[in-house]
């Protein structure tokens, strides 16, 4: 079972950048399937987080209206989409699968999650 994330870079405040997660040795449509992000210093914190076919999305109040989730089932793919980029976004991004949920209590508690990606560096300077 292995998540790999991909799409990281430097982009200046206002661009846009798209994330992807590809997940081999399981079908990422059976899990929820999640973005958490990590800064320096700082603890890991939920980003947004996709269940079954998109019927249920969740995100954190800081990406809402700038980030979108999303997968593409036949590609056993998630992607972050991420725009209006500020420089508090400069993080490492994971993501993270777990057994379906259907509640937004659960979605951004790390322990719940199996499987886990390496990260991808996402950079927001000009």
């Amino acid at each position: 079972v292995q998540l790999v994330e991909s799409g990281g870079g430097l982009v200046q405040p206002g661009g846009s950048l798209r994330l992807s997660c590809l997940a081999s040795g399981f079908t990422s449509k059976d899990y929820a399937v999640a973005w958490f992000r990590q800064a320096p210093g700082k603890e890991r914190e939920g980003v947004a987080c996709v269940v079954n076919n998109g019927d249920y999305t969740f995100y954190s109040d800081s990406v809402k209206g700038r980030f979108t989730i999303s997968r593409d089932n036949a590609k056993n793919t998630v992607y972050l989409d991420m725009s209006d980029l500020e420089s508090a976004d400069t993080s490492i991004y994971y993501c993270a699968a777990s057994e379906p949920f259907y509640s937004d209590y659960y979605w951004a508690l790390i322990n719940i999650y199996d499987y886990w990606g390496r990260g991808a560096q996402v950079t927001v300077s000009s």
